[in-house]
């Protein structure tokens, strides 16, 4: 199964684009730490229903490079 990323969705819907904006916001605002806790498993759970991925609203991971074979090793 491929895993979906937010930063790849060409349609963003306007709920999931909201979702996205509270987990970002959450942790600057001053608010509670357990209640921002609360509200970012709240939207990773979420995510992982939805999509199948809890780390949908991450970043996506990065390769430092593509795959390189013995034959491109210097």
């Amino acid at each position: 199964m491929v895993r979906r990323w937010f930063d790849d969705e060409r349609d963003r819907s306007p709920f999931l684009v909201a979702l996205n904006e509270v987990r970002h916001k959450a942790t600057r605002e001053g608010w509670c730490y357990a209640h921002v806790q609360a509200i970012i498993v709240a939207i990773d759970q979420y995510a992982e229903t939805a999509t199948g991925n809890r780390d949908y609203f991450l970043n996506k991971p990065v390769s430092i490079g593509g795959s390189r074979t013995t034959r491109e090793a210097p």
